[in-house]
């Protein structure tokens, strides 16, 4: 057994040795805005409901363990005292890996993320339209545990009003555990999927993903690709060059003779195969083939 002085080890190492044993956790879409009103959202998940009278949610953005600075919801809330807390399921889970990027401050991870922007009741940051759950919180309290990189910021969120889709009711009106398909947050890459288990997600870029706002329309708006996959294609940094994409044509025979006659759904099924697999330059290569 390796017993562990947690005063003894780097944050860091600590943070994954947590992350790694107390899961799965269940993620929290928090959507805010500051005081320009613009909109900021970011997944969590040092996050759970902790009270159902009143009803109330707890939410931790912690200092950045690498530069102990803190984050644009944490930073929002406690100027705005408003949040809304959008729950994550798999149709949406590449788009919300996507928006954990951190982009600068100002910067939409609604648009970067390619996720629908819904105005709230009775609080002002937007709901996540795609999210099957939906919690607009006022914030009531904001503890503090600490000023060092790593210290968590607790933000209890009082709910005001809730939206749930009816696709993923039962007939009487309950959750549907199996059509919510929620996600859930483990150590490292790893996710869970409530009714099928364990899958990674690669962390977003340390760089900038380019966001699906930056999408050709005939991909952003494709029947074919789902949100997943054009969450895949927006954390790319820069797309394949020309002469990348000539060398991966010629090398897919099958692709070079039938590229004059494929239709655009066609190529867009070929390249979901690639992102499928995890390979999304082959993918983007598929999809600039033809111009």
């Amino acid at each position: 057994m390796l017993s562990i002085n947690p005063k003894e080890i780097p944050t860091a190492q600590l943070h994954g040795y947590m992350l790694g044993a107390v899961a799965p956790r269940p993620i929290a879409f928090a959507s805010t805005i500051d005081e320009e009103g613009r909109p900021n959202l970011s997944p969590f998940s040092f996050f759970n409901v902790f009270s159902s009278n009143p009803p109330v949610m707890i939410v931790s953005p912690n200092r950045r363990v690498r530069n102990n600075t803190t984050k644009h919801t944490y930073e929002n809330a406690k100027a705005t005292k408003e949040m809304v807390i959008n729950v994550v399921n798999y149709d949406i889970v590449q788009q919300m890996s996507l928006a954990s990027t951190e982009y600068p401050e100002g910067v939409n991870e609604f648009e970067k993320a390619g996720l629908t922007m819904l105005k709230s009741e009775e609080v002002k940051p937007f709901r996540v339209a795609e999210s099957p759950v939906q919690f607009e919180c006022k914030v009531r309290e904001i503890i503090e545990l600490g000023n060092e990189g790593g210290s968590g910021n607790l933000i209890l969120c009082e709910v005001v009003m809730v939206h749930v889709n009816e696709d993923i009711l039962t007939s009487d009106g309950k959750i549907d555990q199996y059509k919510i398909d929620l996600v859930s947050r483990l150590g490292g890459n790893w996710y869970g999927r409530s009714r099928e288990g364990l899958f990674e997600v690669p962390k977003p870029l340390s760089t900038m993903g380019i966001g699906v706002d930056q999408l050709p329309d005939h991909i952003r708006l494709s029947k074919v690709l789902t949100g997943n996959d054009l969450g895949k294609l927006g954390n790319i940094e820069a797309l394949p060059t020309a002469n990348e994409i000539e060398d991966f044509i010629n090398s897919e025979i099958k692709l070079n003779s039938t590229l004059e006659e494929v239709t655009e759904d066609e190529l867009h099924r070929l390249s979901q195969k690639f992102l499928n697999n995890n390979d999304v330059l082959s993918a983007w290569k598929v999809l600039l083939a033809k111009k």
